[in-house]
């Protein structure tokens, strides 16, 4: 199956509700480039033909958490679309949110950090060539099972926990599809609760 088929079948299938959710709490594009969340502010896929320079310039928050992105530099992905519009995300999870809410846009290109590479900044690799280590032993960026891609597969299998599995990058998208519900579900309280202790 190729990848777009793959990606518009997984997205759709499997994130119905929570494109339904989603779609409840923000008004979808106005343009092909734009849409405004939940809050009244426009969020944008930028046109970008050399998306991996100054990346965190450009790309410092991820869209869908708010988290920043070089914060996260293991588990960021960056999402190129054949009409050069660039998306970062700041995990696996939010990369799987972006494709399914861009189901007419073809992936060029999905970059992931480098968790094995030396530095506290990873480098982007294409996820095609990388190994992801699926770990429910170990807690993730927005995710309690943690997914965390290697471009060099004999560390993904020495970094792989007795519980872990060695996937690429579409089975790990799947299983980043289907966690999303309680891994929602956990991020909703847990904000909550943070809400309430700041008294808000």
């Amino acid at each position: 199956m190729k990848r777009r088929d793959f990606l518009i079948t997984t997205s759709t299938g499997m994130l119905l509700a929570a494109t339904q959710s989603a779609n409840a709490e923000m008004t979808m594009p106005q343009s092909p480039m734009a849409w405004t969340d939940e809050n009244g502010l426009a969020r944008f896929l930028k046109t970008d033909t050399d998306p991996l320079t100054n990346e965190f310039e450009k790309y410092p928050r991820c869209p869908y958490c708010g988290m920043m992105r070089k914060m996260f530099s293991q588990t960021r992905h960056l999402i190129v679309y054949e009409d050069d519009a660039v998306d970062g995300t700041c995990s696996l999870h939010c990369a799987a949110i972006s494709l399914a809410l861009n189901l007419d846009r073809v992936p060029k290109v999905i970059y992931a950090g480098d968790a094995g590479a030396p530095g506290e900044v990873k480098p982007l690799v294409d996820s095609a060539a990388m190994t992801y280590v699926i770990d429910p032993a170990r807690p993730g960026t927005m995710t309690a099972v943690s997914k965390y891609a290697y471009a060099d597969k004999a560390q993904a299998e020495a970094a792989a926990g007795p519980d872990a599995k060695l996937a690429d990058f579409d089975t790990a998208l799947v299983d980043a599809y289907n966690g999303m519900a309680q891994d929602t579900i956990r991020i909703r309280k847990r904000r909550a609760e943070r809400r309430a202790r700041a008294g808000h």
